[in-house]
């Protein structure tokens, strides 16, 4: 059990780390105050998400750990639902009303639209 958590840890590291480089890149990017950086790592991580349970899916293409190095630790450290509804009540205390239902219904139909493409494209190989 500890080599697994050892396992997820280091996964959730390495995830925490990208998501806190790309989505930093992300929103110095463009200026805007909608939370870009937070909305494409999050539809990535739902892309990625699919990919990964599409290919284990496929049987012996990647181990238990490996699935759950890149599933539980690196996407579940790389997306990150905790900043998303931060940003979306900041939205509405500031009374950008617009503003959080673009990125409220962006975010759950693109990212269910990004897992699904993501564990499509496993199929297509």
């Amino acid at each position: 059990m500890l080599r697994i958590l050892l396992i997820i840890g280091a996964g959730g590291f390495l995830g925490s780390v990208a998501r806190f480089l790309v989505a930093r890149y992300v929103q110095q990017s463009v200026l805007s105050p909608f939370p870009y950086g937070t909305f494409w790592v999050n539809i990535v991580g739902c892309f990625l998400i699919g990919l990964f349970y599409g290919l284990s899916d496929r049987g012996g293409f990647m181990s238990d750990e490996l699935r759950l190095f890149l599933t539980v630790g690196f996407c579940g450290g790389f997306t990150t639902f905790s900043t998303f509804a931060n940003e979306n009540l900041t939205f509405l205390r500031d009374g950008a009303f617009f503003y959080f239902a673009l990125y409220t219904s962006l975010s759950v139909f693109l990212g269910l639209a990004a897992v699904y493409l993501g564990n499509l494209a496993t199929k297509l190989f």
